[in-house]
C-alpha cells in the first residue's frame, strides 16, 4: 500500500463514519487543544488542499505563526451546516497536493487526526499497522516544536504488538503501532494500551 493509497482509503473511511454523528457529537472536545470534532474535520480539508506554495503563502500572511495558520485554515473550511463539511472532505479526499513536509506526514495528520475525531465521538478506526509503522517512524524522527515527538520517546525502546517495529534504547514500551504513535503525538491513551516499565514516560 503506498502512503496516498491508504491515504485516500482513510479519509474515505472517515468521511463514512462522520455521517453518523449527531449535531452534539460534531461539537465534542477532542484532544486537540481548543477544537472540537468540526474544528477538526475542516483542518483536515485544509491540509488535504495544501499545496508547498500555498502552505508558503499561508504562512507569510499569517506572520510565520503555525496556531494562526491553523486556525484560519479551520475558519476557512468549517461550513456552517456539518453535511456540507463531509461533502467538502469527500471532494478532496482523492487528493495528492502536500505542503513542504515528508510525504509520510500525510498518515500523520489522517491517523492521528482520524483518531482524534473518533475517540471524541466513540467511534473506532481500522487503520493498517504496516502504514500506521510508517507514520510512527517519521514521529520518532521529528521534534515536537516542529509537531513530532522525538523528545517524548527519548530514551525508551518502542515495540509494536501488531507489526514488526522495535525502536530505540531503554526501559520497553509495547502497545498497538497506532497507541504508540498517540502517545508519541502527545495525545492520551487508554490506560491498557501500553505496557512495559517504559510506559509511564511515554504517557506523561
Amino acid at each position: 500500500m503506498t502512503v496516498w493509497t491508504a491515504v485516500h482509503r482513510e479519509r474515505a473511511a472517515l468521511a463514512r463514519d462522520l455521517e453518523k454523528l449527531t449535531p452534539e457529537q460534531w461539537s465534542a472536545p477532542t484532544a486537540c487543544a481548543g477544537w472540537d470534532v468540526h474544528d477538526v474535520v475542516a483542518h483536515l480539508i485544509d491540509s488535504a488542499k495544501a499545496t508547498r506554495l500555498g502552505f508558503v503563502r499561508d504562512m507569510i500572511a499569517a506572520r510565520f505563526d503555525f496556531d494562526r495558520q491553523n486556525a484560519r485554515g479551520v475558519a476557512r473550511e468549517r461550513h456552517p451546516d456539518p453535511a456540507d463539511t463531509i461533502a467538502a472532505l469527500r471532494s478532496v479526499s482523492d487528493r495528492t497536493s502536500t505542503p513542504p513536509a515528508p510525504l509520510a506526514t500525510r498518515l500523520v495528520e489522517a491517523y492521528v487526526h482520524g483518531e482524534d475525531i473518533r475517540r471524541a465521538t466513540g467511534l473506532t478506526g481500522d487503520y493498517p499497522p504496516a502504514e500506521v509503522a510508517v507514520a510512527l517512524r517519521l514521529q520518532l524522527r521529528t521534534r515536537v516544536a516542529m509537531g513530532g515527538g522525538r523528545e517524548r520517546a527519548a530514551g525508551l525502546r518502542l515495540i509494536a504488538t501488531d507489526v514488526d517495529f522495535d525502536q530505540g534504547h531503554g526501559p520497553e514500551v509495547r502497545g498497538t503501532a497506532l497507541a504508540l504513535l498517540l502517545a508519541t503525538s502527545g495525545r492520551p491513551t487508554h490506560p491498557a494500551e501500553l505496557t512495559g516499565p517504559g510506559a509511564g514516560k511515554l504517557k506523561n
